[in-house]
């Protein structure tokens, strides 16, 4: 059973994977649009990738406000969970992404990956905190 972990953006959408046990997560892809709300070509992307990896279920990153608010960002989230949900027919879980840019940006300073290489990797890494996250939190036994 595969799991695929999601970061969405306003013009790119981190993907990640779980091995077919569900420990961890690699990522393997960051899909690019030009303008926000067209998704037709993304949602396209992600279905492909789902068949490819006999997907199950997917972690999508819900960007809420340090304090706890739900903002601009999450209410779109919300909405592209309503749509992966309709399109996928597969279950889709809203995971707490609040600081994995961070993490993410942190990770490759300490890699020593340049500043302006930065902006290749940073979604994908991300969807790989998000996913591991979650992964992690279910192999505690906590879902």
């Amino acid at each position: 059973m595969r799991i695929m972990g999601l970061d969405f953006g306003s013009k790119t959408v981190g993907v990640a994977i779980s091995d077919p046990l569900g420990y961890t997560a690699q990522g393997i892809e960051i899909i690019r649009r030009k303008q926000e709300n067209k998704l037709r070509q993304t949602l396209a992307r992600i279905e492909a990738l789902i068949q490819e990896y006999e997907v199950e279920s997917i972690v999508l990153g819900f960007p809420k406000n340090m304090n706890n608010t739900i903002g601009d960002r999450a209410e779109k989230s919300l909405e592209f969970k309503k749509t992966l949900e309709r399109r996928t027919g597969l279950p889709v879980v809203m995971w707490d992404e609040r600081l994995t840019t961070v993490e993410a940006n942190r990770t490759m300073i300490e890699s020593k990956i340049r500043r302006e290489n930065r902006g290749k990797y940073v979604d994908e890494l991300a969807a790989i905190f998000i996913l591991q996250g979650y992964l992690d939190y279910r192999s505690k036994g906590l879902e």
